[in-house]
């Protein structure tokens, strides 16, 4: 399987610390302590979970080496869609002529992209499909309550978009060479250790501990699933990028690996936890910076919980 194009959109605003201290009494130091975060992106006026997933998809195509109505496959991958039954995939559709395409929506929390990944790759498997869009989009702030002192200061807005194919198309093309996913609703708090009830309290947080401990734990395995699938170690990566829920579990996960910082690409200190579209939209942040034949890992946990980790060789 290999990414033919990348796209991304962030919302202009941002949300700086210093506003928390009005809302819930938390001070930017202590905010920027445990969590890493400075500000976070907000969607604006007019602005959505579909305006930022389409603006994505338009970032793409300037760099997509076929027609868009090629497409034949379009998965949209979230936790914080605007509608649930008139999904992003079908207004990508409309939007962008891509008549042939199957349109289908998948949530696992923030794990949601990776597993939008397996379903493409699942599709190409059976040959049910050659060319995909996979767009992923969060509209936090919609549905997060930013009184809430345990995570209202964590969220971002933003969405991120790959173009990916069956066979080699370019030699742009980089290749997506293990997929790996694993729900973990068995494990800890599971199920509720992250949640999103829009009718109760929006997003909670209610065990932030346990979802910190499972997720550094888990990150790793991810990594280590992924390279040791191709003869590798997660040390041998040019590049690793973790899902950007808090800069505390990036920094645990290169103490436990040994590593060094420069490895790790982050954005959240500017963006806030942005959820399942934070890692593919660092690697889609950072795709000038990588050279040919480098390998880069991403890994993410999902409130819900889940793993999900991919490798791709440039």
């Amino acid at each position: 399987m290999y990414i033919n194009a990348t796209g991304h959109y962030v919302p202009e605003e941002r949300v700086p610390n210093e506003k928390f201290l009005e809302l819930n009494g938390l001070t930017s130091e202590w905010i920027l302590q445990r969590t890493g975060i400075r500000t976070r992106s907000k969607a604006g006026e007019g602005e959505g979970h579909n305006t930022m997933g389409l603006a994505a998809i338009r970032a793409a195509i300037e760099h997509l080496p076929y027609d868009v109505t090629d497409v034949d496959l379009i998965v949209s991958a979230s936790y914080s869609p605007y509608d649930t039954v008139a999904t992003l995939a079908h207004i990508a559709q409309r939007e962008f002529g891509m008549e042939k395409a199957r349109a289908v929506y998948a949530s696992a929390a923030c794990s949601s992209f990776v597993n939008g990944l397996e379903i493409v790759e699942g599709y190409f498997a059976m040959g049910k499909a050659t060319k995909a869009l996979l767009v992923c989009s969060e509209h936090n702030t919609y549905y997060a309550n930013e009184t809430d002192r345990v995570c209202g200061h964590l969220w971002g807005d933003a969405a991120v978009a790959f173009f990916l194919s069956a066979e080699r198309v370019a030699d742009t093309d980089m290749t997506v060479k293990t997929v790996y996913t694993h729900g973990l609703g068995h494990i800890g708090k599971g199920p509720e250790g992250v949640r999103l009830r829009p009718h109760e309290d929006g997003i909670a947080m209610p065990f932030g501990k346990d979802v910190f401990m499972h997720a550094c734990k888990n990150i790793i395995n991810g990594l280590e699933q992924v390279t040791h699938a191709n003869g590798m170690e997660v040390a041998d990566l040019d590049y690793i990028i973790c899902h950007q829920a808090n800069m505390r579990i990036v920094a645990n996960v290169a103490n436990t690996l040994g590593m060094g910082d420069d490895k790790f690409l982050n954005n959240i200190e500017e963006l806030g936890n942005t959820g399942s579209a934070s890692s593919a939209l660092v690697f889609s942040q950072n795709v000038d910076k990588f050279r040919k034949g480098q390998h880069v890992g991403l890994s993410v946990f999902g409130g819900g919980y889940s793993v999900g980790a991919f490798l791709v060789e440039i």
